[in-house]
């Protein structure tokens, strides 16, 4: 359940993104008012206008390495959360057991259903495995991306760079970067469809198509920022993911 929960949370987050993408926001600066603006969104705005300056007034390259910069400040959180997926993973077979156990009396009788709960705290604490330590760093990490997303959409000064072939504040001509972004969407969730049951699987197909569709109307700006996004989560997951994967399958067959 936690795992569809937080795929449906993706999912929405995509949603509500580009819908507001889609609306005439005014720009921020330090006085625009607001808890939300002032304090997450302007200081990422404020970051990206430094980075540009430090390089020339190159947004493009700014909105690069500020992606690079954010994912490598929530890189523990991720590899904590991670961590967690394996460890419920791990018992995930134990969990199966109770609850085809208590399959057929819990739905009738609420005391079996808490004495199932009993059970699965019991094999939590046995194991030191806190069910809920893979939600929270995903909670810690949806405001800073979305700040800073909105970040690029409320910066002023982007819309009016270019990078490489495309206006920063304009949807790439070419439909290049859009298509490279849902690519490595679809790849990024792909090499993570193991946490994911059979129902949920379809998300790697409805996300590339959502971020294509968004990159072809928004800003190229938000293109670059999904591409390096992805190329860096894609990066990750090999190493921390794929490869542990891979390790503890040899580790097995030995």
């Amino acid at each position: 359940m936690k795992k569809i929960g937080i795929a449906l949370a993706l999912l929405s987050l995509i949603l509500v993104l580009t819908s507001c993408g889609a609306v005439e926001q005014a720009p921020i600066t330090a006085e625009t008012e607001g808890i939300w603006n002032h304090f997450f969104i302007y200081p990422m705005s404020w970051l990206i206008i430094y980075v540009a300056e430090l390089f020339n007034g190159s947004y493009g390259l700014s909105i690069v390495l500020v992606t690079i910069l954010v994912r490598l400040v929530l890189l523990p959180l991720v590899l904590k959360q991670q961590k967690s997926s394996r460890a419920m993973q791990a018992l995930r077979p134990e969990m199966e057991e109770l609850q085809k156990k208590y399959k057929k009396d819990s739905k009738q009788d609420p005391k079996k259903q808490q004495d199932m709960q009993k059970e699965l705290f019991a094999l939590y604490q046995k194991n030191g495995v806190n069910p809920m330590a893979g939600c929270l760093p995903l909670f810690v990490q949806l405001p800073v991306m979305m700040a800073f997303y909105f970040a690029i959409m409320r910066t002023e000064q982007i819309a009016f760079h270019t990078f490489l072939w495309f206006d920063l504040g304009s949807p790439d001509p070419l439909y290049l970067l859009p298509l490279i972004a849902g690519m490595t969407t679809f790849i990024q969730v792909k090499m993570t469809s193991a946490q994911l049951n059979d129902q949920m699987k379809i998300v790697m197909y409805i996300m590339p198509v959502m971020i294509i569709v968004a990159g072809i109307t928004l800003p190229s700006a938000l293109s670059l920022y999904w591409v390096v996004g992805n190329l860096f989560m894609i990066s990750q997951t090999y190493f921390t993911v794929t490869r542990f994967e891979q390790q503890a399958a040899q580790v097995s067959k030995t």
